[in-house]
């Protein structure tokens, strides 16, 4: 029989070892298609992964990270703990190290590179504890383990471990530039010069890195108060330093700034503006540069112009260079603004620039910015604050209630009172300061009891505030009623508020024995405040000679605060000899300052001397000198009305003369006599009447009346007055109070006078 093709033995073998192969080559295929399909994952993988942490996205990296199927390297860990540490995400990084340790794959067994990231993270979140035992029990180190280390420790402010890790170091590796830069920001000076000269000898101190860092090193450890601390080394530094880049720069002019020295920040922006264009500038230089124009202030008034002039150029470039949309920088600018004494209409404008950027720190900057140069407005801003939906916080609030201080009234201070109930502030020891000082400056002495009074734990500030406002209202033994309750130690601030309560109320032996017992009993050193109450004590009641000799034993120079009080007791007193030592002096100390020139001018007339009267306005004048007219405000009906001296430019001063003209009629023939040696020039009787008549307390007062309540309503007339009240306005005062039968309160320049029944509150001796 014929055998069938498939059945020859040779023909099976064949089809066999076919099929076998057929099998393998199957086999390879899927194999390959397996090995090419995780390799595709892997690719994708680390293409979202990398994705993720290239825009932020730390939580989503880390999402995918735990979910993918996709075996982890011992880089994915890397990346995924420098994530973390740039985030400050300490939790996140915790977890991870765990998921680690607990795979059980030697693979990723945390290397040296992978250490170096564990450390940096926890060093980063400040965790120093895990990082410095991660780093004691590694078998292998490098720079990079001891650079992290060090980082941390000077980032989370412990100094002395950063500079120890430091030096240990030192004994083994040579220092890069990021282990110079990380320990400089922990060093006093005594240890930064150390470092400084390590680095002058591994030539690393010419590394743009380190050099920026020994500029602010050198500039964070200066002591303006150590006379020794006089050699500028962060300018020796820039000096020399060839490669500069922008941090360098802004470095530099902070340093000056820091120092004062704001000529020389100013003049080094415009350098690096005119010969080093291609660096530029941000945000940094620019705060640094507003904040050099208002320290200007501290060298003279007549440098206002100038920086004026410049602070203009600096927002025209602000404006050119778009940095108008950051509300930091228009912050600082409008500061700048308001303290070189600029347009309140252009500090407004500047405020609706920041429209649609605010956050509550921006809106309390420029609370803070009107609250002394417009508080009205500074109040406006407030209640638009709350309009718009935020919540005031703490330090907005202490904020308003300075802006309160400085108005007339106290009718402002009550309704944020109650909001500082209604959001649950009331126990707030810094608010209820904060109250006491706005109600008392307001004249409002009984509500400032009150919330001293109610304040659970009264700190320094609390006694102080409250012992200053007794007697800033003239109760002098109040005040050292309250200071005999304190049950907390006192400091120098006790003392200036206690002297200055027995100064306004003619207590000598009380605040000779007060100024003694502080430095026998408390043990506190007189500083140049306490000896200014003492010459103002000792001067205002005649005892100028004893004055004179205070300031002679002075263990300091004495200030235009004391030199002014010396010449007003010289002038109360008449001592010429003395009152020109004084105003010398004080012209001296501050030459665009008026009050020289006009209390000398005043002790010739009250002498007879007109001619050496005028010869002194004469001076002034010629000096450039201009004193500040003599302005009062009063609050009728929630609007705040301001007069100057005479009166001539108010709409309704006809009216307000005839009122007043008559006023003084019904006076006199209560006793009251016009103080008409008062008036600085040799003129008629009748002139000099007519003088006195129109000063700007007497015209605020006479408005009120007129549109105010009738005689005998009650209510207390409130002005407040520029400068000190003069002698004939505190007379009519008197007289006016019993004849309207209300109480008038003045504030002055000095203190409160509370005019009740022709009699003052200071007892006539202010």
């Amino acid at each position: 029989m014929k055998r069938s093709f498939f059945q020859d033995a040779s023909i099976q073998n064949f089809i066999f070892k076919l099929h076998e192969a057929s099998k393998m080559f199957n086999a390879h295929i899927l194999c390959s298609r397996s090995f090419t399909s995780s390799v595709s994952a892997h690719r994708n993988f680390q293409e979202h992964f990398r994705g993720f942490l290239s825009k932020g996205c730390l939580d989503e990296a880390l999402t995918l990270f735990y979910t993918s199927n996709t075996p982890h390297t011992q880089q994915t860990y890397a990346d995924l703990f420098h994530a973390c540490a740039r985030h400050g995400n300490l939790s996140q990084g915790q977890r991870l190290h765990r998921h680690m340790l607990d795979t059980h794959n030697p693979n990723l067994s945390p290397n040296l590179y992978v250490t170096n990231h564990l450390i940096n993270m926890y060093a980063k979140c400040g965790s120093m504890e895990y990082a410095r035992k991660l780093f004691d029990e590694m078998g292998e180190r490098n720079i990079v383990s001891w650079t992290a280390l060090i980082s941390g420790y000077a980032q989370s402010e412990r100094r002395y471990e950063s500079c120890e890790m430091f030096s240990k170091m030192l004994a083994d590796y040579r220092p890069n530039e990021f282990s110079y830069a990380s320990v400089l920001s922990s060093c006093d000076p005594e240890f930064g010069k150390q470092v400084h000269a390590h680095a002058l000898k591994t030539c690393l101190d010419a590394y743009t890195y380190v050099a920026n860092a020994l500029i602010t090193m050198y500039t964070n450890t200066y002591n303006k108060n150590d006379p020794k601390d006089t050699p500028f080394e962060a300018w020796n530094v820039f000096k020399f330093l060839k490669s500069r880049n922008l941090v360098t720069w802004n470095s530099m002019t902070a340093a000056f700034q820091s120092r004062g020295k704001w000529e020389e920040s100013l003049n080094l922006f415009s350098l690096m503006r005119h010969e080093h264009s291609e660096i530029g500038f941000d945000r940094a230089t620019l705060l640094t540069i507003l904040s050099s124009l208002v320290i200007s202030l501290d060298y003279g008034s007549n440098l206002i112009g100038l920086c004026l002039k410049y602070c203009s150029q600096v927002h025209s470039l602000i404006i050119k260079t778009s940095f108008i949309s950051e509300i930091g920088v228009i912050t600082a600018l409008a500061k700048a603004y308001a303290d070189l004494g600029g347009d309140t209409s252009d500090l407004h404008n500047l405020f609706m620039e920041t429209d649609g950027k605010r956050d509550i720190v921006s809106w309390t900057a420029f609370i803070t910015i009107f609250s002394e140069n417009d508080p009205e407005n500074s109040l406006h801003i407030f209640y638009k604050l709350c309009k718009e939906g935020f919540i005031p916080d703490h330090h907005t609030y202490s904020i308003v209630l300075k802006a309160c201080a400085n108005l007339v009234t106290d009718r402002l201070t009550l309704p944020i009172h109650s909001q500082i109930i209604k959001y649950g502030f009331e126990n707030d020891t810094v608010l209820g300061n904060a109250l006491i000082h706005a109600y008392g400056r307001s004249g409002s002495l009984i509500e400032s009891k009150k919330v001293f009074d109610s304040i659970i734990f009264k700190d320094i500030i609390s006694w102080n505030s409250m012992m200053k406002i007794f007697g800033l209202h003239g109760q002098p033994k109040d005040a050292l009623t309250c200071f005999s309750q304190m049950n907390i130690p006192s400091d120098g601030t006790t003392f200036v508020a206690l002297l200055s309560a027995c100064s306004h109320a003619g207590m000598v032996e009380e605040g000779t024995e007060i100024f003694e017992n502080m430095v026998k009993i408390h043990k506190i050193v007189p500083q140049i405040d306490h000896y200014a109450c003492m010459v103002d004590i000792l001067g205002r009641c005649g005892r100028v000679l004893e004055a004179q000799k205070l300031i002679n034993e002075m263990p300091m120079e004495p200030d235009s605060v004391i030199w002014s009080a010396m010449l007003g007791a010289c002038r109360k007193h008449g001592e010429p000899n003395l009152a020109k030592l004084a105003a010398k002096k004080l012209q001296d100390l501050d030459p665009k300052n008026s009050l020289a020139y006009v209390l000398m001018s005043n002790i010739h007339c009250s002498s007879g001397s007109f001619n050496e009267s005028m010869d002194v306005r004469n001076r002034m004048n010629i000096s450039g000198v201009i004193k500040n007219p003599g302005l009062s405000w009063t609050e009728i009906r929630n609007r705040v009305h301001e007069f100057a001296a005479g009166g001539v430019r108010h709409p309704d001063r006809d009216a307000i003369y005839g009122y007043l003209e008559e006023l003084i009629g019904e006076l006199k023939r209560l006793g009251y006599v016009p103080e008409s040696n008062l008036v600085m020039r040799d003129v008629e009787e009748e002139d000099k009447n007519w003088e006195l008549s129109y000063h700007s307390e007497k015209l605020a007062f006479v408005f009120a009346l007129m549109n105010g309540e009738s005689k005998g309503c009650g209510r207390a007339i409130r002005i407040v007055k520029n400068i000190r009240i003069c002698v004939d306005c505190h007379e009519f005062m008197k007289f006016a109070s019993e004849f309207v039968g209300r109480e008038i309160i003045v504030r002055d320049s000095n203190r409160f006078h509370h005019f009740k029944e022709k009699v003052c509150s200071c007892n006539d001796y202010w």
